[in-house]
Parts: structure tokens; C-alpha cells; sequence
């Protein structure tokens, strides 16, 4: 008996065949999704390996975004220049970046003297960072981009690798799929390994996570637990920052009212489902982004007989949901299985300043 003559099993082996069918085609853009969520992730393993919740991501991106975009675009009608051969990378691109991830930096500098030097609830303090970003970034989106309508300094490309590459066997696909995005997305995947490393293979990667797990016996040995948040919190902001300036530098070339769309808090998702770990979170990040390239394969190239029939005739709005309906379910069954930093949300003081 034939298997795919089963009503569910066989849409169910369809799908799965489909899936590797169209697997080397979705891979890039699920990579280029996953960047923003990728990099927002690791600002939440930073901060939360040194004790302090970030549920400002959200914020940080956003602000990071307008100020990339606002700079980018300001700089692009001053002084315009021919795109370089690599990346399509302009000047006003390259302070494009730059600026937005010392907005990004500058917005972790708040969150870190409220976690930290006024001991407020970080909750709390991330919420607000939040509603000030959504707020601000719609303000002035009103009155400085909307009005001009040609602002903006394009996008970065992304690199094409040579068919040597892409046309290897079994590997191929992989490669083309890290090697075809712009510098931002590129440089994910190198950004996380480097993470891994010194985190748990570097002096500082052991001091953070003293301060996370145990702040006290931390400083008992001389490590200054609050300057050792606050550079940790502000250096986890560039990567929010840079996560703000691929949606406008290199994703889309132009800024919308609310554009993270929740990605700041999926990236805190991928931080938990990854165990506080960058190759983790980077894992998780990919999962979630799978659902939203499925998504766009689904639209372009849909498959065929009773499993096309099924898939594109479930409403679109469907599977714009997805990531955050898997976001939920893996937040369901992690959460009480993976065990935070012990120190993770506490506000630290010494015995003297108690």
C-alpha cells in the first residue's frame, strides 16, 4: 500500500518532500531573516550572562533603524558617491551603520544606569525604552523622513560567490546560502562564533558569567561587578544596533513606523530556547525565521496536487503569524527546562551601599 494514499500521512510525507525540494532555495532568506533576531540575541545573551534583563531590545532596534536610515539618508543628499564594487557599500551607508549602532549604544547606556546605578526594575526599565522608541521614532519619522520623500541612501548588496562554490556537492547549497547576503547578515555567523568562544573561553567570558551566576562571590575576587555590567550592557547594544541597521541599510532601504515588528522579543525568545548561549540563540533564531522563508516559498513556488491545494488555500495572515505562534509554543516547552544566570534580573549592591 502506497503510504501517500493515507489522507494525513501522505500530506504529511508530501510535505516533507517538499520541504527538501525547496530547501536550497529558502535557505538564504531564511538566513537574511534570522540576522535581525540573530544579532538581537546576542545582545540578550550578553545582558543576561551578566545578571541584567534587555526587554529593550525591541527599543534598541528601532531607534537604532531611524538613526541608521535618518544619518544614511542626510549624509546620501550631502555628499552623494558612485557604490563601491563590494557590497554596493557607500560612505553614507558605512556612518549609516555607524550611527546606528551608537543610538543603539546610547539607549543601552540608559538601560544600564537603571538596572544598574538606580537598581530600578528592569522590566520595567526595558518596557519603557520600548514605548519611548516606538513613540520617538514616529515622531520624527512624521517630521523629518515623511516630508522628504526622497531621502535614503539605498541598500547594501549581496555577495554573489562564484558558481565553484555553490555548485559543490552536498555543500553547495550551504555556502551559497551564508556567502549570498549583504556584510550585516554575513557577518552573523562570524560575530556568533566569536561570541561562543570568549564567553566560555576567554577571562571575560568567565567573569561574565560570574557576575550572572554569583555577583557576590564575584566581587569578593575583585571583579568590579557594576563597571563590568554596565560595559557588558552597552557593548550588547551595538548589537541591537547593528540588528536596526540591516532592516534599513540592507533589508528594505527605508524606515516604517514600528518595522521590528516584535523581533526584539523573539530574539529574547531565541536566547532562552538557545540556554543563553550564541550558537543557541543563532540555532533559534534560524528555527524561527524558518517559518516566515516558508512562508515566501509557499507564495512563489507552491507545490503540487492536494498538498498545493492545502497550503495555498490557508489565508496569508496564517503564516505571517507563524513565527510568533512558534515563539510561543517553544517558550511553552522550554520555559522551567532551561535554568537562567541565578543572578539574572537582580540589582547588585555592595554591602556598603546597601
Amino acid at each position: 500500500m502506497d503510504p501517500t494514499s493515507i489522507p494525513v500521512l501522505g500530506v504529511l510525507i508530501q510535505l516533507v518532500g517538499y520541504l527538501v525540494e525547496v530547501l536550497p532555495d529558502i535557505a538564504p532568506i531564511a538566513i537574511g531573516l534570522a540576522a535581525p533576531i540573530a544579532l538581537g540575541a546576542m545582545c540578550g545573551v550578553i545582558g543576561e550572562r551578566s545578571g541584567v534583563v534587555n526587554i529593550g531590545i525591541e527599543g534598541m532596534m528601532l531607534m537604532a533603524a531611524f538613526v541608521g536610515f535618518l544619518v544614511a539618508g542626510f549624509v546620501a543628499q550631502t555628499f552623494p558617491a558612485t557604490p563601491w564594487p563590494i557590497f554596493g557599500a557607500t560612505p553614507a551607508l558605512l556612518i549609516g551603520i555607524v550611527a546606528a549602532v551608537l543610538a543603539a549604544m546610547a539607549v543601552a547606556l540608559l538601560h544600564a544606569w537603571l538596572s544598574v546605578s538606580v537598581r530600578a526594575d528592569q522590566i520595567i526599565s526595558g518596557t519603557i525604552i520600548n514605548i519611548a522608541a516606538l513613540g520617538l521614532t514616529g515622531y520624527f519619522n512624521r517630521l523629518w523622513i515623511a516630508p522628504n520623500p526622497r531621502l535614503g541612501a539605498g541598500t547594501f548588496q549581496s555577495f554573489i560567490p562564484p558558481a565553484e562554490l555553490t555548485e559543490l556537492p552536498l555543500v553547495g547549497w550551504l555556502l551559497k546560502a551564508f556567502l549570498n547576503q549583504g556584510p550585516i547578515a554575513m557577518s552573523v555567523i562570524v560575530i556568533v562564533i566569536v561570541l561562543q568562544v570568549l564567553l566560555f573561553r576567554s577571562r571575560w567570558g568567565l567573569r561574565t558569567r560570574a557576575v550572572g551566576e554569583h555577583p557576590a562571590a564575584a566581587d569578593t575576587v575583585g571583579i568590579d561587578v557594576l563597571l563590568l555590567r554596565y560595559r557588558n550592557v552597552v557593548l550588547a547594544g551595538a548589537f541591537a544596533g547593528l540588528a536596526g541597521a540591516y532592516l534599513t541599510l540592507e533589508a528594505t532601504g527605508a524606515f516604517q513606523n514600528g518595522m521590528t515588528t516584535g523581533r526584539g522579543f523573539i530574539a529574547l525568545a531565541a536566547v532562552i530556547f538557545g540556554r543563553w548561549t550564541p550558537i543557541g540563540a543563532f540555532g533559534a533564531a534560524l528555527l524561527f525565521s524558518a517559518s516566515d522563508a516558508l512562508a515566501v516559498a509557499i507564495a512563489l513556488r507552491p507545490p503540487t496536487g492536494h498538498l498545493g491545494d492545502l497550503l495555498t488555500a490557508i489565508p496569508s495572515e496564517f503564516y505571517a503569524s507563524l513565527p510568533y505562534l512558534l515563539t510561543i509554543i517553544v517558550l511553552a516547552g522550554v520555559v522551567g527546562r532551561s535554568i537562567a544566570p541565578a543572578a539574572v534580573g537582580r540589582p547588585y549592591a555592595k554591602e556598603s551601599q546597601a
